[in-house]
Order: C-alpha cells, then sequence, then structure tokens
C-alpha cells in the first residue's frame, strides 16, 4: 500500500480544490491536554510534522486559519513560528468567523476544508466541503466527518490532512521528490 492509497477518491475528489484550512487548536494542533504550572500558566506541546505540512500548504497559497475557543500564550507563540497570517482565539461562534473569512477573502464553502474535534466545531465542519476529525474527537464529530485521520492529534494528525490535500492538488510527489534531493 502506498501513503496515497490510504485516502479514498472521495476524500481526494473532495480534497481537490480546498483554498482554506480551518483548524481548530485543542484536541487537533494539541492531544487535547492541557498543562497548567503552578502560577496558573499553560503550557502546549505541538508536533513539528504538523508545522511542515503547514508550511507546505502556505507555500502553495492555501490558507491555513486557526479558529479557537481559547487563547494562550504558547499558541500565539506557535502561530508566529509558522508565520498563520489568519487566526481567530476566543471565539465563541465559530460558524460566524468562519464565514467571515470566505466572504474577505471571495470563496465559498465548497473550497474549504476543516478539521475539528468537538461540537464548537460542527457547524463550520458541517458546512465544509471537507470535514476532518482526529481519531478521539467527540463520537458525533467523527460522524460529521468525511475522513477520520489516521494519526492522532498533536501527534501528526494536521500532517496527515497537509499531505491528503498535497496529494490531492497533484503536489505531493514533486515536494517528495525534491525532498530527497
Amino acid at each position: 500500500m502506498t501513503y496515497h492509497t490510504r485516502f479514498t477518491q472521495d476524500v481526494l475528489e473532495r480534497a481537490k480544490n480546498i483554498s482554506i484550512l480551518f483548524l481548530d487548536v485543542d484536541g487537533v494542533l494539541t492531544d487535547g491536554s492541557i498543562y497548567l504550572t503552578e502560577n496558573g500558566e499553560s503550557i502546549k506541546k505541538f508536533h513539528t510534522l504538523d508545522g511542515l505540512g503547514i508550511k507546505q500548504l502556505q507555500q502553495l497559497g492555501i490558507a491555513v486559519v486557526i479558529i479557537s475557543g481559547r487563547e494562550s500564550p504558547p499558541l500565539k507563540k506557535r502561530i508566529a513560528e509558522l508565520s498563520i497570517q489568519h487566526f481567530y482565539l476566543n471565539v465563541a461562534n465559530k460558524l460566524t468567523q468562519a464565514q467571515a473569512v470566505l466572504d474577505q477573502h471571495q470563496l465559498d464553502w465548497s473550497q474549504t476544508a476543516c478539521m475539528g474535534d468537538d461540537w464548537p466545531d460542527a457547524p463550520v465542519l458541517k458546512k465544509s466541503n471537507l470535514a476532518i476529525a482526529p481519531p478521539l474527537a467527540h463520537y458525533e464529530i467523527t460522524q460529521l466527518a468525511h475522513y477520520t485521520t489516521q494519526n492522532h492529534a498533536g501527534h501528526g494528525a494536521v500532517r496527515e490532512v497537509c499531505d491528503m490535500l498535497l496529494v490531492a492538488s497533484g503536489h505531493y510527489d514533486r515536494l517528495w521528490k525534491d525532498a530527497l534531493q
């Protein structure tokens, strides 16, 4: 089995013309755990695989948009490291925010993919052309998803989605070939 065959034809067809990838943070870019120091500061763990995948999408003109219900200094630092230009933190209504992003970029839902893990993500997942969940997402979210990643959240799940978009857009093989040189 090649890497490409882990994605069904239906999923690859949905992924073909994606212009925006909406991402939640806790339970998607992280494993969902929240570590607190004795001073009440939060600590988050991010995976480097996800970071490279995000960078690859950005280089191809696919916008990665963070919409999170929370905010933390570690998250802001990671967003800056990855040069993510569109991020919205402490968002109560993710659907309203996602629609505003689409309006700003003059795009529609047929050009969107979304990865989320819990109920606040459901409205955006439901409207997106490609809905993705990590394997430990809430049951109802997995039922909305067109694809559930094999990798767990915070352990390369976002990279798996980035790779899927690269395969669907025909860029994966070239990028892999370039990486070998």
